[in-house]
């Protein structure tokens, strides 16, 4: 657990959303300042489901590789501790059934750990922990007006926060403030407002959905194994996560099941229509474990159109006393399942900095932090221009790279070699270069691997 010190850095430091991201900047925070109060519009304090800000949290989620690694790190013994609470937890490449083009990966002992720990009660687990700092505090439903700065516009001072019982303003005065409010940061006009120019925003419009419910099922539906992870590709547009979540009082275990797909393409969220979806995912043992399951919920949608990133690494000035951290510098493609993982990185270059004893430079940190983001970016990219609809610019060189990930996606099928590194790539360990290493190379293009099965027409199940 972080140890508070006296100021090494400053007395006060603000983060501005409560969620993920901020949670994991009041962690590191809390080592530097005297005080840091972390501002949230929700209700968060004894919150267990989905809030307002984060419907997204109703859907499958697990952590990458290094997310795991990046959050043991923050909170020393939370996979222990979420292990022994029942989250399931095992080997990336030997617990999951990946399925890319129809096809079953091979088993691999990848020696990486995944932690399927729902949204929420990622949450939960380490809110609890921040809160139990003793120089945390939380500031419930309060909205953030405005940035405070001094007269001169260099420095942000604090911010302007409104208590929504009451409307009564107040100013809550930062040595740091830490943008934490998610893609629907207003940060970018707060910049303009204040005469500096706002960041560059890349953006690749995907129109991904995700249709997920909730279900009862016997023990032992999977095995020992966590979850079926059926990806999206171009010849197999429709994509599932359905994994346990826990053991239920009862003797039988909760599931979830997301269904995904891009382009505009969505689940109905009515219960026949949502079965004959799941048939058309080439995993026919997915449709058929629902067939004797009971629904613990509804049927709910989540629309993901656009994925972006905001260059604060590349802007000429920035004011002093302000940083910006998770979604509301990038939020890449849901369904590569980076965002926690970028964000927990973030918090650990944020602990560097910090621990340097003076404040963090704003540009500095943004540059220190581009590369991860560059990382699981160049990912989506080539994941997602490999479909022809997706707008976008595709340079020789990412042609080239969607036409090698194809080759990649047919080449796990039948080499564990190729699937693990494939695994680690996807789990954020390694760089996509590592894809392309004379030995990868000649093991993905020097053999003939198998095509993808046939995919299941959506006009040939019936509605």
């Amino acid at each position: 657990m972080s140890q508070p010190v006296d100021g090494a850095v400053g007395g006060r430091a603000v983060v501005l959303g409560g969620s993920i991201a901020g949670l994991f900047a009041g962690q590191v925070l809390a080592e530097a300042y005297r005080e840091v109060v972390v501002v949230d519009r929700d209700r968060l304090l004894g919150a267990t489901d989905t809030r307002r800000a984060t419907p997204q949290a109703f859907h499958a989620h697990a952590l990458l590789a290094r997310g795991q690694r990046a959050i043991e790190e923050l909170f020393p013994g939370i996979t222990e501790e979420s292990r022994a609470a029942g989250v399931p937890t095992g080997d990336v490449g030997a617990d999951l059934r990946w399925v890319i083009n129809g096809r079953r990966l091979p088993k691999v002992r990848s020696g990486l750990v995944c932690l399927a720990i729902p949204r929420s009660a990622l949450e939960q687990r380490t809110r609890d922990r921040v809160r139990a700092l003793p120089n945390v505090t939380f500031r419930e439903g309060h909205d953030v007006r405005e940035l405070v700065t001094t007269p001169d516009r260099r420095r942000v001072t604090g911010a302007r926060i409104v208590d929504q019982r009451d409307g009564r303003p107040e100013v809550l005065a930062a040595d740091l403030v830490v943008d934490a409010t998610g893609r629907g940061s207003r940060l970018p006009v707060w910049l303009a407002e204040l005469g500096y120019q706002p960041p560059a925003e890349e953006r690749m419009r995907i129109r991904l959905s995700y249709t997920t419910r909730h279900y009862r099922l016997p023990l032992g539906v999977l095995g020992t194994d966590l979850a079926y992870i059926v990806a999206q590709t171009p010849s197999h547009p429709r994509g599932a996560v359905f994994a346990r979540e826990r053991a239920l009082p009862d003797g039988g275990e909760r599931y979830v099941l997301s269904l995904n797909a891009h382009l505009g393409d969505q689940a109905p969220t009515e219960p026949e229509g949502f079965l004959a979806y799941a048939r058309t995912v080439p995993v026919p043992e997915i449709h058929d474990a629902l067939r004797i399951a009971e629904p613990l919920d509804g049927i709910r949608a989540y629309q993901f159109p656009t994925s972006l990133w905001r260059h604060y690494e590349k802007l000429a000035s920035f004011p002093d006393g302000l940083l910006v951290l998770g979604d509301a510098m990038a939020s890449p493609n849901p369904v590569y399942a980076q965002g926690n993982t970028i964000t927990a990185v973030e918090a650990l270059v944020l602990r560097d900095h910090l621990r340097r004893g003076v404040e963090p430079r704003p540009l500095e940190f943004f540059a220190d932090v581009a590369p991860t983001v560059r990382a699981a970016w160049d990912v989506n990219v080539l994941g997602d221009l490999a479909y022809p609809q997706v707008a976008g610019v595709r340079t020789p060189r990412v042609r080239l790279g969607c036409a090698y990930l194809a080759r990649v996606h047919r080449a796990v099928a039948d080499d564990p070699v190729v699937a693990e590194s494939f695994l680690r790539v996807a789990g954020l360990i390694d760089g996509p270069q590592s894809l392309l290493r004379p030995r990868m190379l000649a093991r993905v293009l020097g053999r003939r691997h198998p095509a993808p099965l046939p995919a299941v027409a959506p006009a040939a199940v019936p509605s």
